[in-house]
């Protein structure tokens, strides 16, 4: 197995809190997949020290065998990411901001003009392309991060939260462009704690809990017979019946 991403005991405290215990995360080259846990289980800090956002105190990251810290060019050079809490300039308009961050990137201005076309028709935004950013919907925020991202050809892309606010027709626009993206090679990494739109993309999963991956490989052997929903429950200790009992009061007039 080729692998895309390979992260070894990495470790984050903030003050007494330990983010993140010893994450051993593995993602095959070419797999769509998913990161997922309950809120507070890490996603979000994995992810900010494997995409070179936030410096470990421990453990090792690295993206298609270069060290995330050793070599930050290298491994810039071959991903793109979508944070959660995007935020953009917004100031500038959808096409501008594709051009601004392919001249970053030093591609040729007649190429960034080219894939900048593309992108915002592939992400229907062809229609608000000069429309100012701090304009944009939620789900063209995202369609728009999501080109910019995109736009320098990363082999690894890292999406957290992706579909969160965003309505059912941006999100089938996501979806469609994150499949054929995987389907050429290039591998996909998003956090969710959405169980459903991971079972329906997926075909690898990484669950975490308390800083920690519980459980990792392909997603019908992580899921078993079940659904992924269930399994999730039984990995972090949810419970249907948390809610059965007490607030008796609830509802009774």
């Amino acid at each position: 197995m080729t692998e895309a991403v390979r992260t070894q005991a990495l470790f984050k405290r903030f003050g007494q809190q330990v983010a993140v215990a010893g994450v051993d995360l593995v993602v095959p080259a070419g797999s769509f997949a998913g990161l997922v846990g309950p809120n507070g289980a890490g996603k979000t800090t994995t992810l900010s020290m494997v995409t070179g956002l936030l410096r470990p105190d421990g453990g090792l990251a690295e993206i298609g065998g270069f060290n995330v810290w050793r070599d930050p060019a290298e491994v810039k050079a071959r991903i793109g990411v979508l944070p959660e809490g995007l935020r953009l300039f917004e100031r500038l308009s959808g096409r501008e901001l594709l051009m601004y961050n392919g001249r970053l990137r030093n591609i040729p201005k007649a190429e960034v003009e080219k894939r900048a076309e593309e992108l915002l028709r592939v992400m229907d935004l062809t229609d608000s392309a000069d429309k100012l950013v701090v304009d944009y919907s939620t789900g063209m925020r995202k369609k728009i991060g999501l080109a910019a991202a995109l736009l320098h050809n990363p082999s690894v892309l890292f999406l957290d939260e992706p579909f969160e606010g965003v309505d059912p027709v941006s999100a089938n626009t996501l979806t469609e462009v994150l499949q054929r993206y995987t389907a050429s090679g290039s591998t996909v990494i998003f956090s969710s704690h959405v169980m459903d739109l991971v079972e329906r993309l997926c075909d690898w999963v990484s669950v975490m809990n308390g800083g920690y991956i519980v459980a990792q490989g392909p997603l019908a052997e992580v899921r078993g017979e079940r659904s992924l929903n269930d399994t999730f429950l039984q990995l972090v200790g949810g419970s249907r019946e948390n809610g059965e009992e007490g607030l008796s009061w609830l509802g009774s007039h």
